[in-house]
């Protein structure tokens, strides 16, 4: 059986799958078709059914929950993994520090933020923690640096290998969003998950499933061994930093959520419908075991 395969070209979806796709372990009669996008252009293709299996973002599942179900392997979760709401002026970050999960006044509201897109859970992340921040615009997540440093945008929400090097260039660190998270609800934060089509049989499902656990161990046990492909895929990053990305966002959740990451999942999905955000779905949002 032929199953198309999205995911980003990110270090951590890299490592996840290499073992997947190359044959390093055996997948029996299922092949994989791999198209690599950035996390929104993944959650639109999720939208569109387009995908048999893909990563997404946990804001975005819930927009496709219809279709899909979440597989417990390949997701990302965990503590001090969250988005960082930063800028260029170290004054500014102080100011809007201390407004963090309550209202800016009126001379901050209007500020530009460039976030990686509508539908991550970056963004729900900062519609939690700063609510009056309404002046959104949408930039692929690498873009965003550039832009803080151009004054395009007076404020911006970052993901990924930026955490790594927004310092370096000078800009300034508001909030850590996943530290917000994890302070109000004592859970990891569910960043992105990987989710399959329901229309396929309960067997693949489940084969598939298994296989990504079996791939994402091979990575732990073998961490040198999908070198030259990550690099190949990361953003002009060295090799320390994209094993530090690595680490960061590929834990025993990607193996396996178990208990506490289905726990921090269904809380996210809780209070995105609590507060009217993503629709209300009878679906069960999880893999039957």
């Amino acid at each position: 059986m032929n199953l198309t395969l999205g995911f980003s070209p990110c270090p951590n979806d890299t490592f996840i799958f290499d073992a997947l796709i190359h044959d390093k372990i055996d997948c029996h009669d299922l092949r994989f078709h791999v198209e690599y996008h950035d996390v929104e252009t993944l959650n639109a293709k999720a939208f569109r059914g387009e995908l048999d299996i893909t990563k997404l973002s946990y804001h975005a599942f819930a927009y496709a929950v219809e279709d899909y179900e979440l597989l417990d392997a390949g997701s990302a979760l965990g503590f001090g993994v969250g988005p960082l709401l930063i800028c260029k002026d170290a004054e500014l970050a102080e100011e809007l520090a201390q407004y963090i999960g309550g209202e800016l006044p009126e001379h901050l509201r209007d500020l530009r933020v460039g976030i990686p897109g509508k539908y991550t859970t970056a963004n729900f992340l900062l519609g939690l923690a700063f609510p009056t921040l309404q002046q959104k615009e949408e930039l692929l997540f690498s873009e965003i640096e550039e832009s803080l440093l151009d004054r395009r945008i007076d404020v911006g929400l970052i993901i990924h290998e930026n955490r790594f090097t927004y310092m370096d260039k000078g800009l300034h660190k508001i909030a850590d969003l996943g530290d917000f998270w994890e302070k109000t609800t004592g859970s990891p934060i569910p960043l992105g998950g990987i989710v399959i089509k329901r229309s396929l049989p309960d067997a693949v499902k489940k084969r598939v499933n298994a296989l990504i656990t079996e791939s994402v161990r091979f990575g732990f046990a073998n961490p040198k061994s999908g070198l030259d492909y990550i690099r190949s895929h990361a953003q002009e990053m060295d090799e320390q930093v994209m094993y530090q990305h690595i680490e960061l966002y590929v834990n025993k959740y990607s193996e396996n959520l178990g208990e506490i990451g289905r726990e921090a999942i269904q809380k996210l999905f809780d209070q995105a419908r609590a507060l009217n955000l993503v629709p209300v779905t009878e679906k069960n949002i999880f893999l039957e075991k």
